[in-house]
């Protein structure tokens, strides 16, 4: 709780002091080249590279790592959040997982997201999380077994993710993919190249790699 209040304070800081701040303080890596908007993180580790970017109004908690990679950038209104490890009362039969967000390197996550780390999620260099009101589950009630359980989503390089989808626990969208709009990945698909559409999320067609979003040097496409 004193870190929240802390980061409130920082916030009216210009952004190269709350920058040195934030790295002195806590101990986050940010490169000269990245920013921080007026939002709170509250995590064990930050890592962001050059040209990074966290919008306005976000908020993410209880990770033990959140990386950003160069000219990546996770936008305005998300909830990530996440069961932090070390509680021995909850998810005892996942001592393994990890709660984090990485986002690669010219990747994105829009705006107004509600991200679920409890178990690692890893967004692949150049894809996008596009749209808004997406959900990203990394845990759920094991119905067979009555209790919580948890496991990483991997969206692979070079993927699209339409707006209002869910995205399920162990699930996993490869590289060159489009998750198209309102759908549910519920598993690990394995084909790459390919559109998935529907509820649950099953492969429509393949895709032609040779498309420009394919064949992109640098993240955002205008």
């Amino acid at each position: 709780m004193t870190s929240i209040w802390l980061q409130f304070l920082l916030m009216v800081l210009p952004w190269w002091l709350r920058r040195s701040a934030l790295r002195l303080i806590f101990g986050y890596e940010i490169d000269q080249s990245a920013r921080i908007g007026l939002s709170l993180i509250s995590v064990r580790t930050l890592r962001m590279g050059p040209k990074a970017r966290i919008g306005h109004l976000t908020r993410v908690k209880g990770l033990q790592e959140l990386s950003i990679g160069e000219a990546a950038s996770l936008g305005n209104l998300n909830w990530v959040t996440a069961f932090p490890s070390g509680h021995a009362a909850h998810f005892t039969a996942d001592p393994a997982r990890n709660p984090s967000l990485v986002i690669e390197r010219h990747a994105a996550i829009t705006h107004r997201h509600l991200i679920d780390c409890t178990d690692r999620v890893v967004v692949g260099e150049f894809s996008t999380v596009a749209g808004w009101r997406s959900q990203i589950l990394t845990h759920a009630i094991d119905i067979r077994l009555s209790r919580q359980s948890a496991a990483s989503v991997s969206i692979g390089r070079y993927c699209f993710v339409g707006t209002g989808v869910v995205i399920l626990k162990g699930a996993c969208l490869p590289d060159y993919s489009v998750l198209s709009a309102g759908s549910v990945l519920a598993n690990a698909m394995s084909d790459a190249a390919m559109l998935y559409s529907g509820v649950p999320a099953v492969a429509v067609k393949p895709l032609d790699r040779g498309s420009a979003y394919f064949q992109r040097t640098q993240g955002f496409v205008n």
